[in-house]
C-alpha cells in the first residue's frame, strides 16, 4: 500500500514544499491542509503548514524524515484564507511557507494552541431589568437587586462578578436571582469594563446622511451579495467614516462580518471610538501595537465570528472571517498599505482580490485617490461614488501660497506664516504646523571646514535629536552623541542646517511663548498610548499650536483648527522617484483638510521657493482631480505605471561589485527569455549604501500584466537554483512602489 506524504510549506526562503511521513500514530483521515505541523528542518524543529498530501515523493525513502507531530484538530488557514494566500505567493513570487506565516499572529507561528481567548463571563441588564429598574415598584423590597441593576446599568458590555463584589457582599447570589427573573444575562465579551461616554453619539440623534453620501451607501447595499470594487472619493470632511458605519450596519444586519484597513496605528483611535458608539458587539483590533497576547486573542475572535468588526493595518487583510461580507479601505492610496521588506504585497490589491474571491464588495476610501485606483475608475474596473461636499455645509479651506524666496525666515517659518498664526490663535483657535521630518535638524555642519554629520553605515546625513544630545540616523537607526566640535578640524563653529518638529517647536515656544504646544511625531509617541493621550488634549482643547509629521496629518478630526501651515513644500517637487510628486500632492491636500472641518472657516498656507512649480499650480488652482490628469498623461507619454506593470529585483552586498555581479547574472539569465518585457539595470540604488550594505536593482517592465508574470515565472526559478556569492541578499519587489 502507498505511503501517504505530507506537502508542508516551511518559512524559509525556499520557494518549495517540502515531503514529510506523517507522525506515528497520526490519525490520516482528520489531516486537512491548513493544520500547523512541527516538523525537523535542518538541525532544529520548525512549524510548518500542510498544503496538501501525495501517495508517492521524488525524495530518496531513506531520506524521507517523519513530522513530529500535528498541532492543529482544525485547520488554522481555512480553505478560503489558504486559496487566497496561494494566490498572493503565485502573484508576488515569494517562499510558500513565508507567506502561509505572514497571515498568523506570532504565537500561532510559534506554535500556540489555537484557543479561543479566555474571556471572564460578564453580567449585563437586559431590557427587562431596564424596565424593572425604572417602574421600580418590583425592587421596593429589595435593595441588593435595585443596586446591582443600578450598578450595572451604564455598562453595556457588563461587569465580572468579581467587580460586583464592592456593590454587593454575596453578589453571585443576587445575579442567580435577578437571571431568574429575566433581569440580567452572562454574556462573553472582550475589552475593558468602561462605562460609555454620556456624551456619545449613541446618545444623540443619529446624523442624518446627505444626498451624495445616501447614494453611496445605496450603491454599495445593492451589490452586498456580489463583488464589485467601489472608489469612494470624497473630499476631506465630507463623511467618509458615516458612510462606511452605515455600510457596516447594513452588513451586520445580514449576519456577516466587515474588515476595515487603515494604513497606519495612529489612524486607528478617532475611527474606533466612531465605531465602538454605533456598531454592537466586540471589535477585533490588529496592529504591530499591540501584544502577542492580544493579537492572537484578536484573531481568535475574528475567526470564531466573535467580533462582527475587524479594524486592522495592513496585515489585517489575512484575518480569518467566519462569514465576510465587506471589506473596507481606508486612506487606500497611503504608501504605508505597501510591506516594504520580506513579503513584498499591497493591503489594498489584496484587499480587492480577496473581496473577488469571496463575492462581496470592496470599497477604498480616499480624498486624493492613488493613481493607480484613479486609472481603474476611469477605465470602468471600479464604480466611482463621489463625496464632493463637506459634511454640515463647511467648505474647503482655500490654499495660498507663499513664495520663500528674498523672504527673511526664523527656524524655517516665513513672517507671513507668523503673522497669521498669531491672528488666529489670538481668536482662540487651533494652528496646525506641518513638516514631515523629526528631529532638530536634519544635518551637522562645520562652518569652518564644510564637515556634514555623514551616517558610517549609509550614504546619508545623521539627524540632530537635541533633547537626546544623539545624532541619529533615520535609516539604519545609528546614534551617537552630538560632536562639541568638528572631527576633522577641531573647530566648534558646528551649525545645525535645515528644521525638524523639533527646531520648529523651539522657535514657535520662543514666538508664542504662553501658547501650549502639543508635538506629535515617532519621538513624541513611543510609549503605549501616547498617541491616543495627545490626540484626547489636543481635541479638549488643551493645545493650541500643534506641530507634526504625517501622523498628524491624515484622518483626524480636529474641528477647532483653522490654519494649516505646511513648512517645507518642496520636499516632494523634485523627487528622483516618479511617486515623489503624487505623494506631495496627496500629502499636501491630507494635512489642508485639517483646517476647517467645523463651522469655523479654515485657510492653508504652503511655504515654497518654487511658487511657479506646474504641478503644483494646477493643484492649487484646479484641484485633485486636475493634478491627476496630468500626472497620469506625464505618466502615459513615459510609459510609468499604471500604463506599465513593474517588477523590482534588489541586491545588496557588502560591496558594490558583489550586489552588481548577481544583478549581471540575473540578467543574463533574463535576457534568453525576455519576450514581452524590457530590462532596464543593473544601476546602483538612489542610495547604494543603507546599513553597511551596497545596494543595486534590475528594473523588469512589461506594457501587459500577463507578460510581467509570465516572464517572471520562468525567471524567479532560475533566480533561486542558480549558485551564488552567499554573501548576497537579493528580494522581488512585484509593483513597487519605490525605487529607492
Amino acid at each position: 500500500m502507498a505511503t501517504l506524504i505530507l506537502r508542508i510549506a516551511v518559512p524559509s526562503p525556499l520557494d518549495r514544499t517540502f515531503d514529510y511521513l506523517p507522525p506515528p500514530d497520526c490519525d490520516l483521515s482528520a489531516l486537512a491542509p491548513g493544520v500547523r505541523v512541527r516538523v525537523p528542518f535542518g538541525h532544529r524543529d520548525v512549524i510548518g503548514f500542510l498544503v496538501g498530501t501525495a501517495d508517492g515523493t521524488a525524495v530518496v525513502p531513506d531520506a524521507l524524515r517523519s513530522a513530529h507531530a500535528i498541532l492543529d484538530a482544525e485547520p488554522v488557514l481555512s480553505a478560503e484564507t489558504l486559496n487566497f494566500l496561494q494566490w498572493a505567493q503565485r502573484y508576488y513570487h515569494h517562499p510558500p511557507g513565508e507567506v502561509l506565516a505572514t497571515a498568523l499572529p506570532t504565537l500561532l507561528r510559534q506554535g500556540e494552541p489555537a484557543i479561543p481567548p479566555d474571556i471572564p463571563v460578564r453580567w449585563r441588564i437586559t431590557a427587562a431589568g431596564r424596565e424593572a429598574l425604572a417602574i421600580g415598584t418590583a425592587l421596593r423590597r429589595s435593595a441588593g437587586q435595585r443596586l446591582l441593576l443600578e450598578h450595572l446599568a451604564p455598562y453595556p458590555a457588563g461587569l465580572t462578578t468579581v467587580s460586583l463584589r464592592t456593590t454587593a457582599r454575596n453578589p453571585s447570589a443576587i445575579l442567580r436571582t435577578l437571571r431568574a427573573k429575566g433581569w440580567v444575562e452572562p454574556h462573553a465579551a472582550p475589552g475593558p469594563e468602561n462605562p460609555p461616554n454620556p456624551c456619545s453619539r449613541s446618545n444623540l440623534a443619529r446624523p442624518v446622511l446627505n444626498e451624495a453620501q445616501a447614494a453611496a451607501v445605496a450603491a454599495v447595499v445593492a451589490e452586498l451579495d456580489h463583488f464589485q470594487a467601489f472608489l469612494l472619493e470624497g473630499i476631506t470632511g465630507s463623511g467618509k467614516t458615516e458612510v462606511y458605519i452605515c455600510l457596516i450596519e447594513a452588513v451586520l444586519a445580514r449576519g456577516r462580518q466587515a474588515l476595515v484597513l487603515v494604513p497606519e496605528i495612529g489612524l486607528t483611535p478617532q475611527l474606533l471610538s466612531r465605531f465602538n458608539e454605533r456598531l454592537p458587539g466586540p471589535l477585533a483590533v490588529m496592529h504591530s501595537g499591540l501584544t502577542d497576547r492580544e493579537r492572537l486573542n484578536a484573531w481568535l475572535l475574528a475567526r470564531d465570528g466573535l467580533a462582527r468588526v475587524v479594524v486592522g493595518t495592513r496585515s489585517a487583510v489575512f484575518a480569518p472571517l467566519r462569514t465576510a461580507g465587506l471589506l473596507i479601505v481606508d486612506e487606500e492610496h497611503d504608501s504605508s498599505l505597501k510591506q516594504q521588506d520580506g513579503f513584498r504585497y499591497h493591503g489594498r490589491d489584496l484587499a480587492v482580490m480577496r473581496g473577488q474571491q469571496l463575492n462581496i464588495p470592496v470599497v477604498l476610501g480616499s480624498a486624493t485617490p492613488a493613481l493607480e485606483t484613479y486609472h481603474n475608475a476611469q477605465r470602468g474596473r471600479y464604480t466611482r461614488l463621489s463625496l464632493p461636499e463637506r459634511v454640515g455645509g463647511g467648505r474647503e479651506s482655500p490654499i495660498e501660497v507663499v513664495d520663500l524666496r528674498r523672504q527673511r525666515l526664523t527656524e524655517g517659518l516665513s513672517q507671513p506664516l507668523l503673522a497669521r498664526a498669531g491672528e488666529h490663535l489670538a481668536r482662540n483657535e487651533q494652528v496646525l504646523l506641518f513638516l514631515n521630518r523629526r528631529g532638530f535638524a536634519p544635518v551637522l555642519f562645520c562652518h569652518e571646514c564644510g564637515w556634514l554629520s555623514q551616517c558610517h553605515h549609509c550614504d546619508a546625513r545623521m539627524t540632530i535629536h537635541l533633547r537626546q544630545g544623539q545624532l541619529i540616523c533615520h535609516h539604519c537607526g545609528d546614534q551617537r552623541a552630538v560632536e562639541r566640535a568638528c572631527p576633522l578640524c577641531g573647530s566648534v563653529d558646528l551649525r545645525a542646517l535645515g528644521q525638524g518638529t523639533e527646531r520648529l517647536e523651539n522657535a514657535l515656544q520662543t514666538a508664542f511663548p504662553d501658547i501650549p504646544i502639543t508635538r506629535i511625531d515617532r519621538d513624541s509617541t513611543r510609549r503605549r498610548g501616547s498617541l491616543e493621550v495627545l490626540l484626547a488634549g489636543i481635541t479638549a482643547g488643551g493645545a493650541r499650536l500643534l506641530i507634526g509629521t504625517q501622523m498628524l496629518a491624515k484622518g483626524h478630526h480636529f474641528p477647532d483648527v483653522t490654519l494649516v501651515g505646511i513648512v517645507d513644500a518642496d520636499q516632494g517637487l523634485y523627487g528622483i522617484d516618479f511617486h515623489a510628486s503624487e505623494r506631495m500632492a496627496q500629502l499636501i491636500l491630507q494635512v489642508a483638510g485639517r483646517a476647517g472641518r467645523a463651522d469655523k472657516p479654515g485657510t492653508v498656507l504652503i511655504q515654497t521657493h518654487q511658487p511657479g512649480h506646474p504641478l503644483l499650480q494646477i493643484l492649487v488652482s484646479q484641484g485633485y482631480p486636475a493634478f491627476a490628469a496630468a500626472t497620469l498623461a506625464e505618466r502615459k507619454a513615459a510609459l510609468l505605471p499604471p500604463f506599465t506593470y513593474q517588477a523590482l529585483l534588489r541586491a545588496e552586498a557588502t560591496t558594490a561589485e558583489q550586489a552588481t555581479a548577481f544583478l549581471r547574472a540575473g540578467l543574463a539569465l533574463a535576457e534568453t527569455i525576455a519576450d514581452g518585457v524590457e530590462l532596464l539595470g543593473p544601476a546602483p540604488a538612489p542610495m547604494e549604501r543603507r546599513a553597511g550594505h551596497y545596494r543595486a536593482q534590475l528594473l523588469v517592465q512589461a506594457l501587459q500584466r500577463q507578460d510581467l508574470h509570465r516572464f517572471l515565472d520562468l525567471w524567479v526559478p532560475r533566480l533561486r537554483a542558480k549558485k551564488r556569492d552567499q554573501r548576497v541578499r537579493w528580494s522581488l519587489d512585484v509593483d513597487p512602489i519605490e525605487l529607492y
